[in-house]
């Protein structure tokens, strides 16, 4: 597979963000549409600025930023409207909502290299069920065991994950 281009970098990035973007955008703003407005402002921004990012650097933490800027900016064209936020409130949200994103960032890196230490069934049956959304019932037949079996297994391998999870965020610390 051909390395992407650096506009390429950045359109996937963008693209695997939307969700987070949009949930931090709608932290701050509390209203799904203009939380949605606010999004797609905040994309022809990041896409205007792209000769700005440096691919060596978090994309996130970027795009925050500007996504801030953004609502603050909707939030000054709203002035004539009733606005239950105001600027300094906003900026205190935002910094917790940053906060709260880089630790679901550390996670999530903590869940993949905890995934990569399970063993290849335990792993296959994790991406089965909660990846692939596979019934119980099915995971049962594919395996030759009863429900409560993989009930039992399932659980298990959670709590060897949170286990994991826990160690490896307590070791950043």
């Amino acid at each position: 597979m051909a390395e992407l281009s650096p506009t390429e970098q950045f359109i996937q990035l963008l693209t695997e963000n939307q969700n987070r973007l949009y949930g931090y955008i709608f932290s701050l703003i509390g209203e799904r549409s203009q939380a949605a407005d606010v999004l797609q402002e905040t994309n022809v921004v990041l896409w205007r600025k792209i000769d700005e990012f440096d691919l060596r650097k978090p994309f996130l933490p970027w795009a925050f930023t500007i996504a801030r800027y953004q609502v603050l900016a909707n939030l000054r064209d709203r002035k004539r409207d009733r606005v239950l936020l105001d600027s300094e409130l906003v900026e205190a949200i935002s910094s917790e909502a940053e906060s709260m994103a880089q630790n679901i960032e550390s996670a999530s890196d903590a869940l993949s290299r905890c995934l990569e230490r399970l063993t290849p069934s335990n792993r296959q049956l994790i991406e089965s069920r909660y990846f692939e959304s596979k019934p119980l019932d099915e995971l049962a037949r594919d395996s030759s065991r009863s429900t409560g079996a993989i009930k039992v297994a399932l659980l298990r391998i959670r709590k060897q994950l949170g286990e994991c999870i826990q160690h490896r965020l307590a070791a950043e610390s």
